[in-house]
């Protein structure tokens, strides 16, 4: 009795991992810039907090519409590429057979297995073959906006929650230091875990996402300073 041999990809994560990493990061990016900059303009916590709510809320929409929009965008590209295929298909299929062909012996098959490949491939599914082989689609890398967008929302929330409490529960001469070093713990963190979950070196992951997103926290704040002295 043979065991059944069971495999995943890192590959496979991809679609979803993209938007939840995106999101988070962007989450706990913005609006801990976000707090910083305002804190540093002598803001007290209620300004504060309204600040990081409103950022949350406005993140998360931003983020959800616009990956919604940008991989409705490519949905629509692949069902067109999708529907041009059916017709040529329907019009010229001895034309497809070759074209399919072509492609498995410029991948090294030899012209004669090429086309029984081809054959066989157009007799099983045609439009899968040509959507696979041509287009380069395939049902793990399909565009699935509302995935996406539901995705991005979630996890920008969730990621813009973590400097939001840190605002509530820190002490108030210390909410800069405290939301600018514990977001960049959970950055690190971020970065981290998604570089492992896509197969990479956690400590690369984990510095990249620090390094931009101390960065960011310093911008904001000199931008906050620097206004709050003029006012």
């Amino acid at each position: 009795m043979h065991k059944r041999h069971f495999e995943r990809h890192y590959v496979e994560r991809i679609g979803w991992l993209r938007a939840a990493v995106l999101g988070a990061n962007d989450g706990i990016v913005s609006t801990a810039s976000l707090v910083v900059g305002i804190a540093a303009a002598n803001a007290g916590r209620a300004e504060l907090l309204i600040a990081a709510i409103a950022g949350l809320v406005a993140g998360a929409m931003s983020m959800a519409a616009g990956e919604y929009v940008s991989v409705s965008s490519q949905a629509d590209t692949e069902r067109a590429d999708l529907e041009r295929e059916k017709f040529e298909l329907a019009t010229d299929e001895e034309h497809e057979r070759e074209e399919l062909a072509t492609i498995y012996i410029k991948r090294g098959l030899d012209k004669e297995l090429a086309g029984r490949v081809a054959e066989q491939l157009m007799l099983h599914d045609a439009l899968g073959a040509h959507a696979r082989d041509e287009l380069g689609l395939s049902d793990m890398h399909r565009a699935r906006p509302i995935q996406a967008a539901l995705a991005s929302a979630t996890s920008f929330a969730a990621g813009a929650a973590l400097p939001l409490a840190l605002v509530a529960i820190a002490p108030v001469g210390s909410i800069i230091a405290v939301v600018a070093a514990g977001s960049l713990v959970f950055l690190g963190i971020l970065g981290a875990v998604a570089a492992r979950a896509g197969g990479a070196s956690a400590l690369t992951g984990g510095v990249r996402v620090t390094f931009w997103g101390a960065l960011a926290m310093a911008a904001t704040a000199a931008v906050g300073h620097l206004f709050g002295a003029v006012v």
